[in-house]
């Protein structure tokens, strides 16, 4: 693989100075269109071999395009707070929006490297670990995303040079440190590993281009060229084809869904209720102050039916525990700010540390819920999203997170009742909105919807509790005990 980019690539001087203006030109040129017209993100990965001028190559785009509008980022190894949560949340937060440029020193590559070269994973985890990478570029691209991944590559004798010439000149000493140095000993193995890792990632989406640094001049341009090239392209072709997909949604052929299976007769008396509300609140309170939870997180989902008693269930949960250690996250439509970035980064800049407790009023499920209902995004971005959905879910399990996620379903005519006790209550009257008529005749729609995605999104990782709602004493109850009890089963 890494052959070509060991046969002496140069670019002479006199070329390197006739192709630089033209570049830097349409670089510019190209990058304001993109701030104007806010389309897409560009997500820029500097990897490689030390010492064959990665940072040189990111001042020199610095250089030449609008470092305002460039995000640079070296992602080493993760701090305290930032280990405190899922693995990729730290790069969640920095992902840049769209009509700017996201440049990262080190990446979602570089751990599972690394640890595969010091034997801290074993092959199978490594592509695992790249399984996971290629899903989540692909889930980048489907949201627009223009990512352009540059691999820097030395020979063995290149690489030893580089870092004599660096140690030699004391301006340039302090560069070499001693990580460097022991990566350099285990140069045949860092080979082997990022080979195998670059072959398992380099996908249409986003393929990997590896270049030769030993000559700085074919450095800098081949890099820009890659990347005026490819922005033009993008630009000139904003809309791209998406892809087919399987007829999902099918109705079954006896017609029977799974919430219309529900028993809602169930009941629990305003006493008993009283009673198990103040003894499981206790429990809550008590298993959240004890010192292991330090090392878990709590994510609570809750979704359901328009006045299914969502409000009232978290504020059941909310009396349990220490405000300094919850938050409450409703989740409306989207702001300016969260449509220019993927679907899921509004969600991930909320997802708590280790010893916290999150509760989202409303979630990621949208997507597939109201957004596909009320024709918000196109099939193939739902139909897509389920896949997506589990694979975050997964990442959120694998930080330490215990994910609940609750929908409360209520039957049409449960809801009727609440919608008109509400219009005539005046403290309960900006509960009911003109939105929530209208969603009301839809709900067919959203039964379908709402069936296909806990089949296809209730796994062994984070499954749905469907809670029977329309006695509100029994649902509280149902999820107080639900949260208490995997909570407890996750401590123990």
């Amino acid at each position: 693989m890494f052959e070509s980019a060991e046969i002496g690539h140069t670019l002479s001087k006199a070329e390197y100075n006739q192709r630089v203006p033209l570049i830097r030109q349409e670089l510019l040129n190209l990058q304001q269109e993109l701030r104007e017209k806010k389309i897409f993100q560009i997500i820029i990965l500097i990897g490689g071999v030390d010492g064959a001028g990665k940072s040189e190559t990111v001042k020199i785009l610095n250089e030449w395009m609008d470092p305002r509008f460039i995000e640079t980022h070296a992602m080493g190894l993760a701090t305290e707070e930032e280990s405190a949560h899922p693995p990729m949340w730290r790069f969640w937060r920095v992902l840049p929006p769209k009509g700017k440029s996201g440049i990262f020193f080190g990446s979602w590559y570089t751990q599972p490297i690394i640890d595969r070269v010091y034997g801290l994973n074993t092959k199978a985890e490594l592509d695992q670990a790249m399984e996971r990478v290629v899903r989540f570029e692909r889930m980048l691209f489907d949201e627009g995303a223009l990512i352009l991944k540059f691999w820097f590559h030395l020979s063995k004798e290149q690489q030893k040079d580089r870092l004599k010439r660096l140690k030699k000149d004391p301006e340039t000493r302090w560069r070499v440190t001693r990580e460097e140095e022991a990566h350099f000993k285990n140069y045949d193995k860092f080979r082997k590993v990022s080979e195998r890792a670059l072959r398992l990632s380099s996908t249409a989406e986003a393929p990997w281009m590896i270049v030769e640094g030993m000559d700085p001049r074919f450095r800098y341009v081949t890099v820009a060229q890659t990347l005026l090239t490819t922005l033009k392209q993008r630009v000139e072709n904003p809309e791209r084809q998406q892809n087919t997909h399987l007829p999902v949604g099918l109705p079954p052929l006896d017609n029977k869904y799974l919430l219309q299976s529900l028993d809602f007769s169930r009941k629990v008396s305003k006493k008993n209720y009283e009673d198990r509300l103040a003894k499981l609140q206790r429990d809550l309170n008590l298993l959240v102050r004890s010192p292991r939870f330090k090392q878990i997180s709590a994510i609570l989902v809750f979704e359901g039916s328009d006045a299914a008693g969502k409000g009232g269930a978290i504020r059941r949960i909310a009396g349990a525990l220490d405000p300094r250690h919850y938050q409450i996250v409703p989740i409306a439509s989207p702001t300016q700010e969260e449509k220019e970035q993927p679907y899921l980064w509004r969600f991930w800049r909320h997802i708590p540390r280790r010893g916290n407790f999150t509760v989202f009023d409303r979630s990621w499920y949208g997507r597939v819920l109201v957004e596909r209902v009320e024709g918000f995004c196109e099939p193939s971005d739902w139909m897509r999203a389920y896949s997506e959905i589990n694979d975050f879910e997964e990442q959120l399990k694998q930080g330490g997170a215990v994910l609940l996620k609750f929908w409360l379903s209520i039957t049409k005519e449960e809801q009727l009742l609440r919608f008109q006790a509400r219009e005539k209550t005046p403290y309960k009257r900006f509960k009911i909105t003109a939105e929530d008529w209208r969603n009301r005749e839809k709900w067919d729609d959203y039964e379908v919807a709402v069936s296909e995605m806990i089949e296809r999104t209730s796994t062994d990782i984070a499954a749905w509790t469907v809670v029977e709602a329309n006695d509100k004493y029994y649902a509280r109850i149902k999820i107080l005990e639900t949260v208490y009890t995997q909570l407890q089963k996750a401590l123990s």
